[in-house]
């Protein structure tokens, strides 16, 4: 990520670039929401259904936020990374979100206590504005759901979040000031971000879990069997068009303007959604810069820049125990696999 001077700003079909709004307050957050919000009204007397896809860019950097909600968290983070790391672990085995026998993987930051004041308050402050953008974009998607329950149709919209990658140690500083300021471009920077994927190893960019594996929260109160629970199914991104294909009974194109259209991959999320298995006829793949994948049930294999390593999800969720020497009959076939997906890519 870093400043381009065209300062692109687009609005459906209209590019305007460079784009300076006219708003002192102006925040690309809000200004989703606004639009989006707008959108839920100009067709809310029609009976079609409706798609809106809100593709927010925070909480990505640069760190900035409105000073109020950096306020909020003045403070919070004081203690450190290993404080932090430590503190978030525990919530995550107090709710249930991973069995009792998974591992914290090995902390990746450095010594908070080696820092000298001045670094450990600028560090603080990393963290506070991160929280804050998080904050922010929280209760716009509150704003989304409040409107979607004022037009009677939250009960029967299928909702889904999620995050795109895991946190980002990839290193952005420019500009002068402080963080959360205009004046300052900067990124949450490798140690916060290992804090950020606990219990995970690695970061966005790596196909580790702590790369890949992002919650997707979804709400259908008229369609989700069982309410409030946890899934453990691995799901990817190319199983949303499957869904949404599914959901709404639709005959998925084979072109489109003379043009082929890429066939369809993926599974349908609905089975899960009604409390059965998922119904996935091949593995899922992963290849982004250095780092590639293959999950097939439990089993990963997973690779970045190295040789590929082998681990068993369903006893080994933060891929401490590499199994590629135990198994290499197994991570041959595996292997094989994604290069034959790789190459139907090309």
């Amino acid at each position: 990520a870093q400043k381009r001077p065209n300062r692109a700003w687009c609005i459906d079909g209209e590019t305007l670039e460079p784009y300076t709004p006219k708003e002192r307050d102006f925040y690309t957050t809000d200004a989703f929401t606004e639009r989006a919000l707008a959108y839920l009204d100009e067709y809310a007397d029609e009976a079609a259904p409706f798609f809106l896809y809100v593709a927010y860019t925070a909480p990505h950097d640069p760190l900035m936020a409105p000073a109020e909600d950096i306020a909020r968290y003045a403070g919070r983070y004081d203690a450190g990374w290993q404080a932090t790391r430590a503190a978030r672990w525990a919530r995550q085995r107090e709710l249930g979100l991973y069995s009792a026998g998974t591992t914290l993987s090995d902390a990746e930051f450095g010594d908070w206590d080696a820092l000298s004041a001045a670094e450990r308050r600028e560090e603080a402050r990393r963290m506070e504005v991160y929280a804050a953008m998080v904050d922010r974009l929280d209760r716009n998607v509150g704003a989304l759901l409040a409107k979607l329950e004022e037009l009677g149709e939250l009960e029967d919209t299928l909702v889904l979040f999620a995050s795109d990658n895991g946190g980002s140690a990839d290193v952005v500083d420019i500009g002068e000031g402080e963080i959360g300021t205009m004046t300052r471009w900067t990124s949450v920077k490798r140690n916060w971000a290992n804090v950020s994927n606990t219990p995970f190893r690695k970061f966005k960019n790596h196909s580790y879990e702590g790369g890949i594996c992002t919650p997707l929260i979804v709400h259908w109160p008229r369609g989700i069997a069982a309410v409030g629970g946890f899934v453990r199914e691995p799901v990817h991104f190319v199983d949303i068009m499957a869904t949404l294909v599914d959901l709404a009974g639709a005959q998925y194109p084979t072109e489109h303007s003379g043009a082929l259209v890429v066939p369809m991959r993926g599974a349908s999320l609905l089975p899960l959604l009604a409390g059965e298995p998922l119904r996935r006829a091949a593995p899922l793949f992963w290849a982004w810069s250095q780092g590639k994948a293959v999950r097939e049930g439990a089993w990963k294999l997973v690779s970045h820049g190295g040789p590929w390593e082998l681990y068993d999800i369903s006893a080994d969720r933060t891929e401490m125990r590499n199994l590629a020497a135990e198994q290499p009959e197994r991570v041959e076939r595996m292997a094989a696999a994604w290069t034959r997906w790789r190459d139907r890519q090309r």
